[in-house]
């Protein structure tokens, strides 16, 4: 059990001590439903109506029986079983049946299109798909090629041609035994976000799970106390989602809440109210968008004793204004679907500092490296590097041992992200590899600047990328969304470049700016850069060609 206390000490004395043999259902399921079968696992939010609830006595029986049916289909040990369903009890029993016949767990957004969602599914190889009935019209559209799909479960819909996911569970019980796994037996294909290139498939062993929990306890402070309850708005496809806040709650013993609904900055402060959270997940994003609806009876209504973010960074507007308003320190964490929660903050044991992701989390070795894999000195940006052997770190790219080979330098995972580690051991983010912009010789980390534009009160969200120049090689330019009660136009764009001149530097502001409706976001909640590099590439181009 990590609590508060001295971190050094705690660093320092951290040790591994991995069972021989296990598996995550067992780990999330069965080990409460033994003890405390009433004892309550999930809570849907259903708004003005009351929730629905699942217990683990639950959770372990339906997830049997899921398991038996689909071993009665022929689902066996190595198989993977794409889930292409939302936060639900329907997801979470699908994971934990998965993963007792020893099969891999392949977890895809409702929200894909057909493209993504086919490639993906052709990618891993899925023998057998089981789908929310929204997610059926954009199946119909897939277009790749799905040779090894041999059965279609669905969740919501009634057809002739398609396992009904319920009537599997009212089959009679015939029970399977559980697939006798290790901690390094495959259990989980996590696709990347596919925010810098092709999404690859990180494929994870049963001790991913394990591996998280030091980092879970780090920066939700002591989790889990009496009356912790978790509530995260990131997909349960994602690793955010998954990793970093369902499974681990579940095998801690914290019920998770879920709702079927969107996200609304608004209706996040009533849920959490309503349903008593205590511990939030949320990625800087979603808190930026709760900041402008903010009002003082919502807070009051607020029982939350920890914030966790990651997946982007967070900005020092957004920290200081959680502290202010809030009355909560919002501990950032960081990782990636190949390695997740390696860096982290905790205020309770004095990890904390506006405009740092944290230092290395108990368990986790982390270094910031040139490219060569060479250590950098202090203050000197390099590229973040965890050491393997680590219960966090992935088994490799799924059939694709180059790409594996290459994410490494010895026995160093290079995780493509730039950093800066200072004298104290933090670490600040400067940006992905793929992301850092070199404009008249300067390298500039886009993090920094969007940082900046976030503070001004007519920037509601904010993305910068690098526009090629023929000149400057690129310059910088930033796709500005307005705040609600902002006037977009030259006056503003002017306003809000001396703005982030005088802030940063003359080097960094952004040449450009372009006012925009809406981000595009993974269903992580992380801003696709790409989208905007290939329009920003495709802008230098066609002012090239008009010259």
């Amino acid at each position: 059990m990590i609590d508060a206390g001295d971190y050094r000490t705690l660093y320092d004395r951290f040790a591994w001590n991995l069972p021989a043999r296990f598996n995550i259902a067992e780990a999330c399921a069965d080990r409460w439903a033994e003890r405390e079968p009433d004892r309550l696992c999930l809570i849907e939010d259903r708004g003005a109506l009351p929730p629905a609830t699942l217990s683990y006595g639950d959770l372990s029986e339906r997830s049997r029986r899921l398991a038996a049916a689909f071993a009665r289909r022929g689902v066996k040990r190595g198989d993977r079983v794409a889930i292409v369903l939302p936060q639900s009890f329907e997801a979470a029993i699908t994971h934990l049946a998965v993963y007792r016949l020893g099969a891999v767990a392949v977890p895809l957004a409702l929200r894909f299109g057909p493209d993504a969602l086919g490639f993906r599914m052709a990618a891993a190889g899925a023998s057998l798909l089981v789908i929310e009935g929204s997610g059926l019209p954009t199946l119909a559209g897939v277009s790749h090629d799905l040779p090894e799909l041999r059965q279609i479960v669905a969740v919501g819909a009634e057809r002739a041609d398609l396992l009904d996911f319920h009537a599997l569970l009212a089959e009679p019980d015939e029970p399977v035994e559980d697939a006798d796994t290790t901690p390094d037996d495959p259990a989980l294909i996590i696709f990347t976000s596919g925010t810098t290139g092709p999404p690859k498939g990180a494929l994870h062993g049963h001790r991913v799970l394990l591996g998280h929990l030091p980092g879970m306890q780090f920066h939700h402070e002591g989790f889990p106390k009496p009356r912790d309850r978790l509530w995260t708005p990131s997909d349960w496809a994602w690793a955010g989602g998954l990793l970093n806040a369902l499974l681990p709650s579940l095998l801690f013993g914290v019920p998770v809440v879920f709702t079927r609904e969107r996200f609304s900055a608004e209706e996040t402060f009533a849920l959490m109210a309503r349903q008593g959270v205590r511990n939030a997940f949320l990625p800087a994003t979603a808190l930026r968008m709760m900041k402008a609806a903010t009002t003082r009876e919502a807070v009051r209504a607020l029982d939350l004793r920890t914030i966790g973010s990651a997946g982007e960074t967070l900005p020092r507007a957004t920290y200081l204004w959680a502290r202010e308003a809030l009355g909560l320190t919002v501990n950032e964490f960081y990782g990636q679907t190949e390695c997740n929660m390696v860096l982290g903050s905790s205020a309770a044991f004095g990890v904390s500092r506006p405009g740092a992701i944290g230092k290395p989390v108990p368990g986790h070795r982390v270094a910031i490296l040139d490219e060569a894999g060479q250590p950098v000195p202090a203050g000197r940006t390099g590229i973040i590097a965890v050491r393997a052997p680590d219960p966090v770190m992935f088994l490799g790219y799924w059939n694709d041992p180059q790409a594996t080979a290459d994410k490494f330098r010895g026995e160093w995972l290079m995780t493509g992200d730039e950093a800066v580690m200072d004298e104290d051991g933090f670490v600040a983010f400067v940006g992905r590899e793929d992301d850092i912009i070199t404009s008249a010789g300067y390298r500039i980390g886009p993090g920094e600047v969007e940082d900046c534009l976030l503070s001004h009160p007519a920037v509601k969200l904010a993305a910068v990328v690098g526009k090629p120049d023929p000149l400057r090689t690129e310059i910088v330019k930033a796709y500005v969304v307005p705040a609600d009660d902002a006037e977009p136009g030259a006056n503003l764009a002017a306003a809000i470049q001396l703005f982030v001149r005088e802030r940063l530097s003359a080097h960094e502001y952004p040449r450009e700016i372009a006012f925009v409706t809406e981000m595009p976001l993974t269903t992580s909640g992380k801003i696709i850069r790409r989208v905007f590099r290939e329009m920003a590439e495709r802008e230098a181009g066609a002012a090239e060609a008009a010259e």
